[in-house]
Formats: C-alpha cells, structure tokens, sequence
C-alpha cells in the first residue's frame, strides 16, 4: 500500500480515502495550474479564468483541512500507533495544498498586466508547461501506486530535478544577461514558481515513499520542499 513505510497495525484500510482525497487535490491543482499558464502564456487572459482558480485553490484548502481534522482525530481515538502515517500524511497534503498557492501566484502574474503571449520564447513555455503539468499526473499515479519501489521514485526524481535545473539556469542567466529588465523579470519570477511546483511534487512522490527521518531532503542534505 501507498506509504507502506508508515503503517503499523491498526488497519491498512484507515488510510486509503486520505490517498484518494490527495488524489483528487492534486487534479484540482493541476486544473489550476494549467489554467493559470494559458492565462500568462496566451491571449486568453487572466479574466476568464480568475475565479475558477480561486474556487478551486479555496477547494483544496478546504480538503486539506478537513482531512488534517480527520488525523488528528484519528491519532486521539487510536492513540500513538500511526502517528507516523498521520505526520506522512500531514506533509503529503501541505506539499500538495503549496502546489495550489502556487499556481495561484502564476495568475497573480498574469492580473498584474504580465502577458509572455508575444515572447520570442513563447513555444518553449507552452512546451515546458506541457511536461510540468505530466509531472502532475503521473504524482497522482504513483501515490496511488501498491509498493511503489524506490527504483520508480528516483526515476521520477531525476526528471523532475532536470526540469528544477533548467528553470534554475533559465533564472541565473537573467541575472547577467543584457535584456531589459521589463523582458526578464516577468520571465525569472515565472520559472521561479515552477521551480516551486516542481519541488513539491517530488516532495509529494518522496513523502509517500520514504522514511520520516529523511522526508523532505535530497542526497546533500538540503530540503527538497520550497514555500
């Protein structure tokens, strides 16, 4: 079962409307984010689909706290025998409930006047927020995947750092480059946010397979979540 790590005897079944509930936010966020991007990264405009995504970011706050409620009631009533399933599971959601700030911030972007619609770069956007909306879908899989192996969570993890690294390089080239301000700002602050969104969903797929003491870290050390 999903977090196989966590469970210790009271019931595997406890669990499972907490993984589909995250499921389900994690569909939400996608929408959100995929919205938020045409609204940035084409002439659709943030007006038509501003409040979609604020319903549906109100959405997924509410699922996550209902669901965070669930644990704690869960732990009172149980007592400490899953309390590292319920902490693995309070992580799981807040990455994915961050996810959502996220694409929010990106409609932010887009209600601020920013449009990337005419950027000479504009089909290199369009491409990578085709690949970082997969990245959703296939987090959703895998946290719902029967022992889902180590060998398939750094398999996802290799692409989604690829992705971190090249938005990262995208940002320190802005830093020197000769452009306008007004040209790379927009763009910096842009690959910023999916920077974020990427490291969350890494985080959501590690925290669904990985021990609590390293939940949240890469090899180095470092934190592999980012608010």
């Amino acid at each position: 079962m999903v977090l196989e790590f966590f469970r210790s005897g009271s019931g595997e079944g406890d669990f499972d409307h907490i993984v589909t509930k995250s499921v389900a936010m994690l569909s939400d966020a996608r929408h959100s984010f995929d919205l938020a991007t045409l609204a940035l990264l084409t002439d659709a405009g943030p007006e038509s689909v501003a409040q979609d995504i604020r319903d549906t970011d109100q959405r997924i706050n509410q699922t996550e706290q209902e669901l965070r409620s669930e644990l704690v009631v869960h732990v009172a009533v149980k007592g400490s025998a899953d309390i590292g399933s319920v902490l693995g599971h309070t992580l799981l959601l807040k990455k994915i409930e961050r996810v959502g700030d996220q694409a929010k911030n990106i409609l932010e972007l887009a209600e601020q006047g920013v449009s990337l619609s005419a950027r000479a770069e504009v089909d290199e956007l369009m491409a990578e927020r085709q690949v970082l909306s997969a990245l959703f879908t296939e987090a959703a899989e895998l946290i719902t995947t029967p022992d889902l192996t180590g060998e398939t969570v750094d398999d996802y993890a290799k692409r989604v750092e690829a992705a971190m690294a090249l938005y990262q390089d995208y940002i320190d080239s802005y830093l020197t480059t000769d452009r306008p301000g007004s040209d790379v700002v927009p763009l910096a602050i842009y690959y910023r946010f999916l920077r974020r969104i990427a490291a969350n969903l890494l985080g959501v797929v590690r925290t669904s397979a990985q021990p609590l003491p390293y939940m949240d870290y890469l090899e180095d050390g470092s934190v592999d979540t980012e608010d």
